[in-house]
């Protein structure tokens, strides 16, 4: 009999536990039919292209492969899961020429081929860790140089230019040209360092920061499958997904702070300081006579986009040529010449989930609120939002 408080799996010995069956299946992250057509795809592709090129290459009834087996592990990793750092450009080439170079040097110095085969793992797993370009159909490099009989053997060291490079090139070409084409950006940004000075827009940090992922990541002292970039994206949408889930029905348009003071944009340079100096604001919207939004000035335009001298904010002698060089018409001094535009928006009838994730993406404090015109219907601040989700509902403010 076993207690209410324990589940099946806890209450069955502890032998039955570590054999149970379900700890041999992996638990994968969910992904949809169209992600795994697209992964296919790129796989048959890259293979075909890389394949017909070599054998182009090498022509018919010649004694060097067109193309060798370990390309297709590669092709797992490029295609299926380009962003992790196991699929990386530098992981294929460096794991790969690595791989080649030990087992071509352990297949000439030890005789007896399965102790090279372990040798030359073993010394290639050791040199792609120390040069970060693990990559584990390099593994398989290794083996085929060793045990790849006496074709593979004839080529010396031949082999690592012809085919591991070529072939390794020109998968890497495929999957570059591919993935980018698909909407998978490869290879992706290079995460943020932890001491950046980019303001980290608390709203979506979920409590943790980048140096807090970097220290869980040498506690856990294992090599993951998923860049620490990945990670905090992943831990950041998920606390947006929780934010969403606790607020229910809440709409941009119930946080906007209403009746905002907006600007013309041929208003003076030295109207918008004085607003900004009157009114104490961060974000100053420009509109037409429509009050349709075309941008916004900050505090940083003001800063970084104009000279000062004791009459105020003016525009210098180098940003009237840039202006002058990219526009038709010439700059006046006036707002339309400092302004941030494009603008990221939020429209009124938006959930709060992608308020989040706006200003999370772009770390922003205000975003503008817009209808389903692009007129301007006010601005909603970092503060009610995270206000709004303490509270669990909006609380009504109008300018």
């Amino acid at each position: 009999m076993t207690r209410a408080s324990e589940t099946p799996a806890q209450s069955a010995p502890p032998a039955a536990r570590i054999f149970s069956l379900r700890r041999f299946l992996p638990v994968t992250t969910p992904v949809s039919s169209r992600e795994r057509a697209r992964a296919a795809s790129g796989a048959l592709i890259g293979i075909l292209a890389t394949g017909l090129i070599s054998h182009a290459a090498v022509g018919d009834g010649a004694s060097l492969p067109a193309l060798i087996a370990p390309m297709g592990a590669s092709a797992v990793l490029l295609f299926a899961v380009p962003s992790s750092p196991l699929a990386q450009p530098w992981s294929i080439i460096g794991g790969n020429l690595v791989s080649a170079l030990v087992g071509v040097t352990i297949a000439k110095l030890v005789p007896d081929p399965f102790i090279a085969a372990a040798v030359a793992v073993g010394v290639a797993i050791a040199l792609m860790t120390a040069l970060r370009c693990i990559h584990p159909p390099s593994g398989a490099v290794a083996l085929t140089a060793v045990l790849g009989g006496p074709s593979i053997h004839g080529l010396g060291y031949g082999f690592v230019l012809w085919p591991v490079l070529a072939n390794s090139a020109l998968l890497l070409a495929s999957a570059l040209i591919f993935n980018n084409l698909t909407g998978r950006r490869y290879p992706p940004e290079p995460a943020r360092q932890a001491n950046a000075p980019r303001d980290p827009a608390p709203l979506a940090s979920g409590g943790f920061s980048a140096e807090d992922i970097d220290a869980a990541l040498i506690h856990h002292d294992r090599l993951l499958e998923i860049g620490r970039g990945d990670i905090e994206t992943i831990l950041r949408d998920a606390q947006i997904h929780a934010f969403a889930r606790r607020s229910g029905d809440i709409r941009s348009g119930d946080l906007t702070t209403r009746g905002v003071h907006a600007i013309s944009p041929e208003a003076p340079i030295k109207e918008a300081f004085e607003l900004f100096r009157e009114r104490s604001t961060k974000l100053l919207p420009v509109t037409d006579e429509s009050a349709r939004l075309l941008g916004v000035v900050t505090q940083s335009d003001l800063l970084e986009k104009t000279v000062w001298d004791k009459r105020g904010p003016k525009l210098g002698l180098g940003r009237r040529i840039k202006l002058s060089l990219s526009r038709v018409r010439a700059p006046h001094g006036v707002v339309a010449d400092i302004m941030t535009t494009p603008v990221t928006t939020i429209r009124e009838d938006a959930p709060i989930a992608d308020v989040v994730r706006a200003m999370a993406g772009a770390a922003l404090h205000d975003l503008p609120v817009v209808d389903k015109n692009r007129k301007l219907v006010g601005i909603i601040s970092q503060a009610e939002v995270i206000a709004a989700l303490i509270s669990g509902g909006p609380e009504a403010r109008t300018a």
